[in-house]
């Protein structure tokens, strides 16, 4: 038999195809972790550049002296929905003092999530606000976007009782806020996201400006059951 003979019967053989298929299947997966591994600290530094940047906009540089994506806190609680959620809030601080925060949140429009970050001062009022990511009509509910209009900034100095809880939301639905021709549903939804997440740092302010002081170890030298002994003689 020659030797093409043999290879070829061999390839016949039933587990042959089967035994190349889990070699090639295997060679991509390795291939695929590789790549990750190697890519996952720049997609990481990216994605924090990115998020620095969302922060710049709502938070003035001018007031704070630390480094916002190293000083943060997660509060817990559940959405409208019932179902839980978790929020971190960025703190930036001015000589070790909190002065600000700024945080995420969501609103549903006309054609999905819309992503966004708030800036305000410690009592609530809101420093800024920014879009970061939608899928809303081009040309009607993409005017949300600083670059496309100036509504975003029209959220600038509000609060909650600034106005009243029952003005906030668009014209059309006895509020104070503008909605754009032809698109109400994207504005509703960002007024509506903004109130909401103003009302989440309300509902847990204490917990998120509270500072957690790391209490020192006692040292050798200040143990009780030594102190106690000194007492005792011992």
């Amino acid at each position: 038999m020659t030797a093409s003979a043999k290879t070829s019967g061999f390839r016949q053989k039933l587990g042959y195809h089967p035994a190349l298929l889990g070699l090639v299947v295997l060679i991509s997966s390795a291939a695929l972790v590789y790549v990750n591994f190697q890519t996952k600290d720049v997609i990481t530094r990216r994605a924090d550049e990115d998020l620095q940047k969302s922060l710049q906009q709502v938070v003035p540089a001018d007031l704070y002296d630390n480094e916002l994506l190293k000083d943060s806190v997660v509060i817990k609680s559940r959405d409208v929905t019932g179902q839980p959620v978790s929020t971190t809030f960025y703190r930036a601080r001015n000589h070790g003092k909190i002065v600000a925060l700024a945080f995420p949140t969501t609103g549903y429009g006309y054609s999905g999530a819309i992503n966004m970050i708030i800036g305000i001062d410690t009592h609530g009022t809101l420093l800024g606000v920014r879009i970061i990511a939608h899928s809303e009509t081009p040309g009607l509910g993409d005017k949300i976007e600083a670059g496309k209009s100036k509504w975003i900034f029209g959220f600038k100095g509000l609060s909650l009782g600034n106005p009243p809880e029952s003005h906030w939301a668009v014209k059309k639905d006895g509020g104070d806020f503008d909605s754009f021709t032809g698109a109400t549903i994207t504005p509703r939804a960002v007024v509506a996201a903004i109130r909401n997440g103003l009302e989440e740092f309300s509902a847990h302010r204490d917990e998120v400006l509270k500072d957690i002081t790391k209490t020192a170890a006692p040292t050798e030298t200040s143990k009780p059951d030594q102190a106690e002994g000194k007492k005792d003689g011992r």
